[in-house]
């Protein structure tokens, strides 16, 4: 059966946000020219380079997305361990971890809101929890459909009872963040089809299907399972609009690297990534505590890069990475177009 297409577009298919540099404004419009849409990153981002964003945008559809971040419930005595842990090979990138400041932010949310509200776009989607429901009525007041991610029915049925509009339902293959609301939680593998269903189901809302996206033949299997839309991320990572890192870029394409994980120990909070040096170094050690060890971690990551260093950086990757192209990211919408259109 038929399931409508609310984005309106002539394809189901969405340029999922990558945050920390792979979704650009080029990306995005490369999404909406190529017949889906695209959602800008606004992770990480202040509330002025969001801003300047949306103005380069102005002229097509698209979204946001947000991260609900907050507290990392780390204690100061795990904080300190790990940073002592680093310390070695920070040194060694010629970084020193502060392992006494421990940093909760929440990532600019007020201060985005508040400009979403003042400029709307047709879309915002939450990442990592759910927002405050007078948030969600005040983006909906001003014409904004609000999407949450979700990677459980129960997660699912909460977005829900705050008012969601349509739900993003990301499998344990997405690459980069889990967006699992309770990032202690362990991930277990959760095929995106079975999660989509079973969303669609608990819920009755529209739903979009992301996380092992690497063909036509995924996007069929996910848009049989009742998704609205399918949102694509790794496959997009070397294309010519994105702004993934030359490092990043040569790591998927690889040998060397021969599987992906899912790993806090980067940033704390649980993400699919490249498996390397760094992540068997410290996995088994590294505490849960997200945004903290993201803002310990971020000049540490940002010296491996510079360094060339493919072994202690971030490498976030979905399953289906081998398949993620060179060349314009029309080529990758044209070629999942392959799967029939809703």
């Amino acid at each position: 059966m038929a399931v409508e297409n609310p984005f309106g577009t002539r394809l189901p298919l969405i340029g999922a946000p990558m945050a920390g540099g792979p979704t650009t404004p080029a990306l995005v419009r490369a999404a909406h020219d190529a017949g889906g849409i695209g959602f800008l990153a606004a992770g990480y981002q202040t509330p002025e380079s969001l801003a300047a964003q949306l103005t380069e945008l102005d002229d097509i559809a698209f979204g946001v997305n947000l991260f609900r971040s907050g507290a990392s419930g780390i204690t100061a005595e795990d904080y300190r361990r790990y940073a002592d842990e680093l310390a070695p090979e920070a040194e060694r990138l010629g970084v020193r971890l502060d392992r006494e400041t421990i940093i909760d932010d929440d990532d600019h949310w007020a201060d985005k809101i508040s400009l979403l509200v003042r400029r709307p776009v047709p879309y915002v989607s939450v990442t990592f929890g759910l927002p405050p429901a007078e948030d969600v009525a005040a983006l909906q007041r001003v014409g904004t459909s609000v999407l949450i991610t979700v990677t459980t029915v129960e997660e699912a049925r909460a977005a829900a009872a705050i008012g969601a509009d349509i739900l993003i339902a990301q499998g344990s293959a997405a690459g980069g963040h889990s967006a699992t609301h309770d990032p202690r939680r362990p991930i277990t593998d959760t095929p995106t089809a079975d999660l989509t269903a079973a969303v669609i189901a608990a819920t009755g809302l529209p739903t979009v299907a992301t996380g092992g996206v690497d063909g036509p033949a995924a996007v069929r299997s996910l848009l049989d399972a009742g998704a609205v839309a399918v949102a694509i991320g790794t496959l997009l990572l070397r294309t010519d609009e994105s702004g993934t890192a030359a490092l990043h870029r040569r790591a998927l394409a690889d040998p060397a690297f021969t599987e992906t994980v899912i790993t806090h120990a980067f940033t704390g909070r649980p993400a699919r990534a490249l498996r390397n040096v760094f992540i068997d170094a410290h996995q088994s050690t590294a505490p849960y505590g997200y945004p903290a060890l993201h803002h310990l971690t971020r000049e540490f990551r940002k010296a491996a890069a510079a360094a060339g260093d493919p072994q202690t950086l971030h490498l976030w990757a979905g399953t289906g990475y081998r398949n993620a192209p060179t060349g314009p990211a029309a080529a990758v919408f044209q070629h999942l177009s392959a799967a029939p259109n809703r």
